[in-house]
């Protein structure tokens, strides 16, 4: 009854223009052995232990269409302003039979692409209703699709500490049960790390 109930390592990748403006996102998520043996029971292996190339592009398109319900749990904000996406696309997906995990790639872009010479860019990836826990990889986690403007710089905040938890939890705690998070912001995005690009005055 718990939640979550999958676990996903994840790396993301800012997809930058020619012109350093922010126009989406590509992910990585690599989804645990369970959520794996549970995504591709009725799928038969091959004789090296994997899959073929159409039963992954199936279980991707599966995947993709269940996650637009849920705006596939990636959140843009500029200058704290909630920004609309696109159609994932480039979807791909890839089983490894060596440690029986799946690994999911997919980009989404911006629909209006963002400036950060005239404000701060946010992006949080995760599950609002923790059914999927999403914690980045330690090696690489945040990559960019080419260099930023001069005088910009991207930044994935590091996993809030034990005392920054709590503190979050007693302010919690000390609200009406009414209360939201400003800007329309869910509860599981106070928790989530974000990645900050932002320019030099």
């Amino acid at each position: 009854m718990a939640h979550p109930h999958v676990w996903s390592d994840m790396r993301s990748q800012l997809i930058i223009s020619d012109e350093g403006l922010v126009t989406g996102v590509r992910v990585q998520w690599t989804t645990d052995k369970a959520y794996a043996r549970t995504a591709l029971d009725g799928f038969t292996k091959n004789a090296e232990g994997n899959y073929s190339a159409e039963d992954m592009q199936k279980l991707t398109e599966e995947n993709l269409s269940a996650l637009e319900d849920y705006g596939y749990f990636i959140f843009f904000r500029f200058n704290n302003e909630k920004q609309k996406i696109g159609k994932a696309g480039e979807g791909q997906q890839i089983f490894n039979p060596k440690d029986g995990r799946l690994t999911l790639n997919f980009s989404v872009p911006l629909e209006t692409p963002l400036d950060p010479h005239k404000g701060k860019v946010t992006l949080k990836i995760y599950d609002p209703e923790f059914f999927i826990a999403f914690d980045y990889v330690g090696d690489k986690p945040l990559l960019i699709s080419r260099p930023l403007p001069a005088g910009c710089s991207a930044e994935l905040s590091p996993i809030p500490k034990d005392t920054k938890l709590e503190e979050t939890r007693l302010m919690l705690s000390s609200k009406d049960k009414n209360w939201k998070p400003s800007d329309a912001e869910d509860f599981g995005g106070l928790f989530a790390q974000p990645v900050e690009v932002k320019c030099a005055s």
